[in-house]
């Protein structure tokens, strides 16, 4: 059981990644986060289970793992909730256990996954997500007692479905840090027979994460990058400060 105290008394964050487990934002907007933080932004992950289900290692394991993982990648906060591994639902009770952290946290963006996947939990954590930001915007709800907050923007992280992202984030600076962070889970990426068939071998890794990252980063025109997707419009202000060539 987690203890949660419900007052305000940090900072407001400018990002907060949500996700179903530890490790999925390392791969997934890892290297956007770290980017975000070397400009001055306060960043935070929000896991939203302990791991307790993976095929490799534990629960404690995977704690002490995305501590390091944090420190590489200088998120200014870190928390798991404790939903089920496995039975991540879109449930009242979920809602409201984000809703306390938005209203701690006070995020301006928040990052989700994208909505469709391989992994139930994934998917069912981009709906959870968004619905827990509009809850979490309600003077009336009643099971926190926090001062209502709503996040400006949601994007979605959208590295492991194959759609057109909306943009991408250079994180060509950022890369090497990012397979840190990755890295960092060692019970999860270090060879051995607990999953042999489903995970790849540590050797092939780099290569993987690498290609992934070089094709969203061919889209504009740089080394390395990390998609996402946005469901409103975007608005320019200036055509001259669009950023991506054309020819």
């Amino acid at each position: 059981m987690l203890l949660y105290i419900d007052c305000v008394d940090t900072p407001a964050l400018d990002i907060l990644a949500i996700a179903a487990h530890r490790d999925d934002v390392e791969q997934t907007c890892g290297g956007t986060l770290l980017k975000m933080a070397q400009q001055g932004r306060r960043t935070g992950i929000l896991d939203l289970t302990q791991g307790e289900m993976g095929t490799r290692g534990t629960a404690a394991d995977r704690a002490r793992e995305a501590a390091e993982a944090a420190r590489i990648l200088k998120v200014s906060y870190r928390h798991a909730l404790d939903i089920p591994d496995g039975r991540v639902e879109n449930t009242h009770e979920n809602r409201v256990k984000i809703v306390r952290i938005i209203r701690q946290q006070r995020p301006r963006v928040v990052i989700l996954p994208y909505w469709q996947g391989r992994h139930p939990d994934h998917y069912n954590s981009a709906t959870l997500g968004y619905e827990a930001c509009f809850l979490a915007g309600l003077s009336k709800l009643s099971e926190v007692s926090l001062p209502p907050h709503r996040p400006f923007k949601i994007v979605y992280a959208s590295l492991y479905y194959d759609v057109r992202p909306s943009f991408v984030v250079d994180i060509t600076q950022q890369f090497e840090a990012r397979m840190q962070s990755i890295f960092a889970y060692q019970s999860q990426y270090h060879d051995q027979q607990a999953g042999s068939s489903d995970f790849p071998a540590f050797h092939e890794i780099r290569e993987r994460v690498a290609t992934m990252a070089g094709f969203y980063g061919l889209l504009a025109g740089v080394k390395y990058a990390e998609p996402f997707v946005q469901k409103e419009v975007g608005m320019v202000e200036d055509l001259l400060m669009l950023p991506v060539k054309s020819i």
